[in-house]
């Protein structure tokens, strides 16, 4: 074990057949940059090796991970549940937060391919966090050399400006650049299939839901699992074919839904070759796992396989006038116990995570060679730096009803997602639930793109108007609430406020009753109250001036208007459930 570095970096291992280094790169300001090199005169099976550093636990309340969702509380060190992220699981960085939502340190890495373990712990022997970063943690195939670099940010701003610098790092480099541009269709408003409809896929409904979901201001829609099989047990049994079991009239069906105003991709499960397909038949000994709980999963290694799955991805594309695809389940592509971590036997990689990032490159430049315009949709947890290359939509993971994890998994994609357009889970709920109830799946999803999976049929008159205003709301201002200077508050409260501002409009969304501070002096503010209690209370930071106000519930219909002054210590105004105010300067 020896130590190095500023931050005082120790570094630990067991193998003796290579050596490590770690060299200071950059040092600006409260940022420094290191490189890790591991290295040998002759070719080395690299072993598990450890960074670590500690400094002072002042002011930390909370530790922030790329999917942590509720559970951003402090580890002790005796606890082993560490953040593991590769190519398709979560994203290498780990931030630590005060209590007063400062960063208080910031780490993260530059490889997002190789599988990293990463943590920081809390030590009650001295009362310090001992962050540390962990190589080769699985088996690995020999090398000869291998570097990385980690860079570590202690800035005193908030949080989630030392992970959106975090994400800027990562686009420096030309291995993590994005390929996928964001087009103006990767910004449209979703109506999904899989909740209301899961396999039973009926394209005489669906075309009737797609004019009525155009109609309240969506854009695109994905036709989920079922398509592919007229399987109705939820399973993937039939899957690596891909053929339009249910729908075989595919391409006139893409053309009906294109009449009615909406997009449409198809979602694929990439690694699963289903057990009753005849691809299981052909690939049966190219696979990571034939035991796998859900289906066989695929080996990336062998350019069968690749070009099978590219194939595939490409003809339905240019033969079904397809506009993208909802690729799943890339994160089941990873090592297994029965895989052998070598290159032989038909296979062009030794390495999995390398193997799917040459995967993923391949189909990207097909497709766009087909299309430039599509849109690729990746659901957490792969959705790290590395896919960002490939995807241009980014959703939150599963969360059917539950709005206030729906609104938490945004807010984290967020802060590490750049330009990537950040969607949410779709928002569902029971047919009989209250209206402002209903509303609050709806209104959590506003700072990401929208999706919904709602049998827009069955849906009330006042249910239809909450939609259509909230939608055409998003729709009107989704540059500021995507890409307006974006502050969510108080995390291990699961963001009860949120902020995205531009010099002239700022959007505040209010989930919980807190004292809400108004701070930008913009020509117009709009509040979001996302709560089922009425009382607003504004405290405001400085004198901002006369405003002219109207409220709304959450169907748009006017409740009130008044003139306010913004310039007393604190303001109590009323706001229905789930209903806006827009102040307009005079």
């Amino acid at each position: 074990m020896k130590k190095n570095s500023t931050h005082q970096i120790e570094v630990s291992k067991n193998a003796v057949d290579f050596e490590v280094t770690v060299n200071l790169l950059e040092h600006y300001e409260n940022v420094a940059i290191y490189e890790f090199h591991f290295f040998s005169d002759t070719v080395f099976e690299p072993q598990k090796t450890t960074f670590k550093w500690k400094f002072p636990a002042i002011n930390v309340k909370g530790i922030w991970k790329p999917t942590s969702d509720f559970s951003k509380r402090i580890m002790d060190d005796w606890e082993l549940d560490h953040l593991q992220a590769r190519i398709s699981v979560d994203s290498p960085v780990i931030a630590v937060f005060g209590h007063d939502d400062t960063n208080r340190l910031t780490f993260a890495c530059s490889d997002t391919i190789n599988t990293t373990e990463l943590n920081v712990l809390y030590r009650e022997e001295d009362n310090c966090m001992y962050s540390h970063i962990s190589f080769f943690t699985e088996k690995h195939h020999k090398i000869k050399s291998y570097k990385a670099q980690i860079i570590i940010d202690t800035t005193a701003y908030h949080f989630s400006k030392a992970l959106d610098k975090v994400s800027q790092w990562w686009s420096s480099f030309d291995q993590l650049s994005p390929v996928m541009q964001v087009n103006d269709a990767a910004k449209l408003p979703v109506y999904s299939t899989w909740y209301q409809f899961h396999q039973n896929l009926d394209t005489y409904i669906l075309i009737k839901e797609c004019k009525k979901a155009n109609e309240l201001g969506y854009g695109l829609i994905i036709i989920d699992d079922g398509w592919q099989t007229n399987d109705d047990n939820r399973g993937y049994d039939f899957t690596g074919d891909w053929e339009p079991d249910r729908i075989p009239e595919m391409r006139s069906f893409v053309d009906q839904v294109h009449q009615t105003g909406m997009k449409l991709a198809l979602w694929y499960s990439v690694p699963f070759c289903g057990k009753k397909s005849k691809a299981y038949q052909k690939f049966k000994g190219m696979l990571l796992a034939d035991d796998h709980r859900w289906a066989p999963v695929f080996d990336p290694r062998y350019p069968e396989v690749r070009t099978h799955l590219i194939t595939i991805y490409a003809k339905a594309l240019k033969e079904w006038d397809l506009d993208g695809f909802k690729l799943d389940f890339i994160d089941e592509f990873k090592v297994y116990p029965e895989t052998v971590l070598t290159k032989e036997n038909g296979r062009d990689y030794a390495s999995v995570n390398l193997a799917v990032d040459r995967l993923m490159t391949d189909i990207m430049k097909t497709l766009k060679a087909i299309k430039p315009d599509l849109v690729i949709e990746f659901r957490q947890k792969y959705t790290g730096p590395a896919m960002r290359k490939y995807g241009n939509m980014f959703r939150a993971f599963d969360c059917p009803g539950d709005s206030v994890m729906n609104r938490v998994r945004i807010v984290d994609l967020r802060m590490l997602s750049g330009k990537t357009a950040v969607h949410s889970d779709m928002f569902t709920y029971h047919h009989d639930e209250p209206l402002e109830i209903k509303a609050l799946q709806v209104v959590n999803t506003l700072f990401g793109v929208p999706q919904l999976s709602v049998l827009l049929e069955r849906a009330s008159k006042n249910e239809l108007e909450m939609i259509t205003f909230y939608t055409n709301y998003w729709n009107k201002y989704k540059e500021v609430l995507l890409y307006g200077k974006f502050t969510p508050l108080k995390p291990l409260a699961n963001y009860p406020i949120i902020k995205a501002e531009t010099v002239e409009h700022t959007i505040i969304g209010i989930y919980d009753d807190y004292i809400l501070d108004v701070e930008m002096n913009a020509n117009r503010i709009d509040i979001i109250n996302g709560k089922i209690t009425k009382e607003i209370i504004l405290n405001y930071k400085t004198v901002l001036g006369s405003y002219s106000c109207t409220v709304y519930d959450c169907m748009g219909t006017i409740i009130d208007q008044f003139s306010m002054k913004m310039n007393e210590a604190f303001k109590q105004i009323e706001v229905p459930a789930c209903g806006l105010i827009v102040c307009l300067k005079n």
